[in-house]
């Protein structure tokens, strides 16, 4: 991946707080939710209930896609990534998950002082590797969009 794309789409990974994940219901619907996420690099996680329909989804399905936009006022100005990738639930990789746990924790200090209703131990941490990302920059004219492929050696800072 060239240097200047990958600076770009780290910005944006690294300056926004949200992301709209799609994945595949068991019926074959698809379903989109906002997640707040952090990063490792390109590699991002997030944490949800172990009894949420995202989770199950993933289960049943690990291709998902995501976007991350960055707020604009005008059309001109738009900013954001669209990433078609895996996601790897980390319930069996206690050192991953502690490693997304921490992620989580330092962006979102917070988190820890409302842990869920009951058992905190009902968080399950999901791991997005990304492979392919069309980043949009209408500053350089409405439209305009690049396909990149993401290799393993791009996912690190």
């Amino acid at each position: 991946m060239d240097v200047k794309i990958k600076r770009f789409i780290l910005g944006i990974v690294t300056s926004e707080h949200d992301l709209t994940l799609a994945t595949i219901r068991p019926d074959g619907y698809p379903q989109a939710n906002t997640v707040s996420y952090a990063n490792d690099g390109l590699v991002l996680y997030f944490g949800t209930m172990r009894d949420s329909q995202k989770l199950k989804n993933l289960q049943h399905c690990n291709r998902i896609s995501l976007t991350i936009v960055v707020p604009y006022v005008d059309w001109a100005d738009i900013r954001g990534l669209s990433m078609g990738g895996t996601a790897h639930v980390l319930l069996d990789d206690a050192s991953e998950s502690r490693h997304a746990a921490e992620l989580v924790a330092r962006r979102y200090p917070a988190a820890l002082d409302s842990p869920p209703p009951g058992d905190p131990g009902k968080i399950v941490f999901i791991k997005i590797t990304p492979q392919i990302v069309s980043v949009l920059d209408y500053r350089k004219g409405v439209g305009y969009s690049q396909l990149v492929e993401v290799t393993p050696g791009d996912l690190g800072r």
